[in-house]
């Protein structure tokens, strides 16, 4: 992703997901894509921002907890995410926020 999303005003929620990867790739670049191409379409979905240069932050947001908690309970989601315990990420970890406030700033 190259592009902040556009959210609505808040409040909202935001999925922060901060991971260390492992040298294994096996899939990886694939899996992420459809990951982001298959949460698009889910109910609640607002939009996804994400960074690699060494440690991955992607960060999602989401109207509603509810609509985190069934991204989180995807049957394809399940299947990335024990991928990803077994073969891709050294560490990680999940954030779930509110998001109360959100400003920015951008150039014409």
């Amino acid at each position: 992703m190259s592009e902040i999303a556009k959210t609505p005003q808040p409040p909202y929620y935001a999925v922060i997901f901060t991971s260390e990867r492992t040298a294994i790739e096996n899939q990886y670049k694939e899996m992420a894509d459809e990951m982001v191409k298959l949460a698009s379409v889910q109910p609640g979905y607002l939009g996804v921002e994400s960074a690699r240069e060494g440690l991955g932050i992607t960060v999602s947001y989401w109207e509603s907890l509810e609509a985190i908690q069934k991204w989180k309970q995807n049957e394809r989601h399940l299947v990335a995410q024990q991928q990803g315990i077994a073969d891709w990420y050294s560490s990680y970890k999940t954030r779930v926020c509110k998001v109360e406030r959100d400003y920015g700033f951008e150039k014409n």
